[in-house]
């Protein structure tokens, strides 16, 4: 830690030792990580990743920590922050590019304020853009499948290189990114000209949706399970009665059976009972088995 220490300093680069994860992830779970560190740079990101590399410490890379649960006992090494350049997007013409630290939800304002439709179905999602590829992220009959061009990415190897959207096998919730080692810098996508107000219209919809359906007023990661096939994950757990049940001060939210909400110190571990009672419940009273889609994380 002393050597990544010194690399960092020298190269100028922003870290915090022992920074609590609880204050950034939206489940406001999790111990500290080891070194929180903040890149600005390409050139930054390739000499943390380096860095950390050559002094034997493993790292990840943290988003806006919206489908993350992080472990009681933090994160082991490092957790790398995207800033600077990686929170820039630009428009040209339908093409609209975005740095992965970015949020989705600006990424949606920008292209309505360009007049460009595509992306409406994102809005609201608490995600950084990076975090939405990876994960391919949708909501509301849409995915980022649908309007990615290319990614440009960092290999295991240190070099920066294109991804093509057919070679990066979006599928549901996963991406070629979850295996191939990459770290997503940079997005392109191809929008549509339309007008703004009936592209404003589309994401207040779905803001009002999402409000009167998901339990916002609460610290949560989302969606806690993936949708089984011919089924719905909130309604299997609603049917077996789980609605409102509480493990310490994590809870089946009384308004969305498929969210499992903070109710006031929540641990890690609290989740994680939560979640093995849900399964094993809707398992044995339906046969249908949850696939968690969280990222469990950490120690």
């Amino acid at each position: 830690m002393k050597q990544l220490i010194t690399t960092l300093s020298e190269s100028k680069i922003a870290y915090l030792i022992n920074e609590p994860m609880s204050a950034h992830t939206t489940f406001k779970i999790g111990g500290a990580a080891d070194i929180l560190i903040t890149v600005r740079t390409i050139g930054e990101l390739q000499t943390a990743v380096n860095a950390c590399r050559d002094s034997g410490i493993p790292f990840m890379l943290l988003g806006n920590g919206s489908n993350l649960l992080v472990s009681d006992d933090g994160i082991e090494g490092a957790a790398i922050v995207l800033d600077g350049d990686f929170k820039e997007i630009s428009v040209d013409g339908c093409v609209i590019t975005s740095g992965a630290g970015a949020k989705l939800s600006r990424l949606c304002t920008v292209a309505l304020e360009h007049g460009l439709s595509g992306l409406e179905f994102a809005y609201g999602i608490p995600g950084s853009v990076g975090g939405a590829m990876f994960m391919n992220a949708g909501a509301y009959g849409g995915e980022m499948k649908d309007v990615a061009l290319s990614v440009t990415a960092l290999t295991p190897g240190g070099e920066v290189h294109e991804v093509a959207a057919a070679d990066m096998r979006l599928g549901y919730r996963t991406s070629v990114f979850k295996t191939s080692g990459d770290i997503i810098l940079f997005s392109k996508y191809n929008l549509h000209t339309d007008d703004k107000e009936a592209i404003r219209a589309r994401m207040d919809d779905v803001m009002n949706r999402r409000k009167s359906k998901q339990p916002l007023e609460y610290p949560s990661a989302g969606s806690v399970f993936k949708r089984p096939e011919g089924a719905y994950a909130g309604t299997l757990i609603e049917q077996c009665g789980l609605k409102g049940k509480t493990i310490g001060g994590a809870q089946v939210s009384e308004k969305h059976a498929g969210f499992i909400i903070n109710i006031g110190g929540a641990t890690c571990s609290d989740v994680m009972n939560l979640v093995k009672l849900v399964q094993d419940t809707v398992r044995e009273k339906t046969g249908y088995f949850l696939e968690r889609e969280i990222i469990r994380t950490g120690r």
